[in-house]
């Protein structure tokens, strides 16, 4: 029996040699993410024979900060957090979803951007790096319609996209940064509290189209383990793919994030 056990548990270790850690931007509560992810790297693990963990932080600082420490062998991150881990470890960007990136601004009343912006509104977002629902919106207020993010009361960074909802749901400010795929995932989980009245919420504003979040992998994941991982990303079950708001997964490499680098340049 000692020995059955022994076989047993030998086989078991082996059947993992090693763990791959899985990085995941936290757009979304830890809680939320969890029950999102946690199947994915199963499903990964199972597809490929490696021990694929669900890893994240409460927050899109300290994300980053991990981030940039290398921490994650592969990570989901937004594209400007791609620029940064390319150019400081060589992270290379292999797979993301065939759909583009938009940032929205949402607020409690359907006005007209230029009526809102004039009334000095106070703003919430996720993270000040976070590229869709901050970065990319700021740029674009400050260019298209020459509006002055330089009085810091009028800014709060609040951690995810469903506090910045939930923040100008109740009134703690007038416009708020976000996706359309969380703020679709953050209505269908208050929908109780909402009371099926979406118009709590409005969309007042959407940013030019970039390449979506790609999965970027650290030069440290050996080649043959990688090209598993990437096969199952991109056959991914349908009911994963719908969990994640997600059509189709398409390969990509750097390039797809030139005009992204291009526009980090021009902001700074």
């Amino acid at each position: 029996m000692r020995i059955l056990i022994s076989l047993l548990f030998i086989i078991s270790t082996s059947t993992y040699a090693q763990e791959i850690s899985l990085g995941v931007v936290p757009q979304e509560s830890p809680s939320k993410l969890f029950s999102v992810w946690k199947p994915i790297a199963q499903y990964l693990s199972r597809a490929t024979g490696e021990k694929i963990v669900f890893k994240t932080e409460r927050s899109i600082p300290l994300f980053e900060k991990s981030l940039l420490q290398g921490s994650y062998d592969f990570a989901y991150v937004n594209p400007a957090q791609f620029i940064q881990i390319n150019r400081k470890m060589k992270y290379s960007a292999d797979v993301r979803a065939r759909k583009n990136i938009v940032g929205i601004l949402v607020g409690r009343e359907s006005k007209d951007i230029q009526v809102l912006l004039k009334e000095e509104p106070r703003f919430l977002f996720p993270a000040p790096n976070a590229f869709a629902s901050s970065v990319l919106i700021k740029y674009e207020l400050s260019k298209k319609f020459g509006y002055k993010f330089d009085n810091p009361k009028k800014i709060g960074y609040i951690h995810s996209h469903d506090s910045v909802y939930k923040g100008v749901m109740r009134g703690l400010a007038d416009l708020g940064g976000g996706i359309e795929r969380t703020l679709d995932t953050f209505f269908a989980k208050h929908e109780k509290e909402l009371n099926g009245k979406k118009e709590h919420l409005s969309i007042v504003y959407r940013t030019k189209a970039y390449p979506s979040h790609p999965f970027s992998f650290h030069p440290r994941v050996d080649s043959k383990v990688k090209e598993k991982i990437i096969t199952a990303l991109i056959n991914m079950p349908e009911n994963l793919k719908e969990s994640l708001k997600v059509k189709e997964f398409i390969l990509i490499n750097n390039q797809e994030y030139k005009s992204v680098e291009r526009l980090m340049q021009t902001i700074k």
